[in-house]
């Protein structure tokens, strides 16, 4: 019982930091603090600050990590942080994380089928709960969203979906996590060079550019694959669809947003949803 205790603990704190993300993405983005550009390659600097020195320390006499990771995984990583900076200049939050996970969702349940996971009955009546209270927390304000920020949303999901089926069965999360950032580093310095005339910086913009990239990329993105190989594909995909969620909540203690009804039954439904499909069949530590 302890080791699953443990994992859905590992869990929760791995998608309290990807929530973080999101608010303080929205943060500096809606506040007109920096530009996207800027704040995807300061995120992602930020972690490489946090986790090399990190990695090194504790793993002594492995390096940098640069040889760890793919660039594969890298670019990966670097298209799901572009893409979420610049969708959410367009799109609200609830529209946007809902195209964005339901984007991960959909790609990492395909990935999940085709090597053989099937969820069973229990599973999908699971699945479908949650993503009714997802929907049901978001649809007063989905309208039709800007078609190329909800193509953009729609390619950081699968990007994050991608990334996330990379990190099934590896070996030193923080030795990987730390060689995937440093090789996504140079596609985002180079997207801010393209974009230097765009480029809009203010000293609360960068703070909360580099908090995302050293706290809740950085280490959230170690908690993540140290925990994705005690999940199922199946289990970890729909465990992410409690972010939105979370993300919102964050946004009412952060950003003053109201705590509403319609937000407590979505918060029931999804919880119940999430906590259903994490019953059965959780790998031991």
């Amino acid at each position: 019982m302890f080791p699953q205790i443990k994992v859905l603990c590992l869990t929760a704190l791995t998608l309290i930091a990807f929530a973080g993300n999101s608010v303080l993405c929205r943060l500096a983005l809606e506040g007109a603090a920096i530009d996207p550009y800027s704040f995807t390659s300061l995120r992602l600097l930020g972690a490489v600050m946090v986790l090399v020195p990190l990695s090194i320390w504790i793993i002594p006499g492995a390096g940098t990590g640069w040889a760890q990771g793919s660039w594969r995984s890298g670019f990966a990583l670097y298209t799901y942080a572009a893409a979420f900076s610049m969708a959410y200049r367009s799109l609200s939050s609830g529209t946007g994380a809902l195209i964005l996970f339901g984007a991960v969702q959909i790609t990492m349940l395909l990935a999940a089928h085709r090597q053989g996971e099937r969820m069973h009955r229990s599973q999908w009546t699971a699945f479908a709960v949650a993503i009714a209270g997802i929907v049901y927390l978001v649809s007063p304000g989905v309208s039709a969203p800007d078609p190329l920020g909800a193509l953009l949303m729609l390619l950081s999901g699968v990007a994050w979906g991608v990334y996330s089926i990379a990190g099934k069965g590896i070996s030193s999360p923080i030795l990987v996590s730390s060689g995937n950032f440093l090789k996504a580093a140079p596609f985002a310095l180079a997207s801010s060079v393209y974009a230097f005339a765009y480029v809009d910086l203010s000293a609360p913009g960068i703070l909360l550019a580099l908090l995302s990239g050293s706290v809740t990329s950085g280490l959230g993105y170690v908690l993540w694959y140290t925990t994705l190989p005690k999940l199922a594909t199946t289990q970890a995909a729909i465990a992410q669809l409690l972010v939105p969620l979370l993300a919102t909540l964050g946004g009412i203690i952060f950003i003053n947003e109201r705590l509403t009804l319609r937000l407590a039954i979505a918060s029931a439904l999804v919880i119940g949803g999430v906590a259903w499909s994490m019953t059965p069949k959780i790998k031991q530590v």
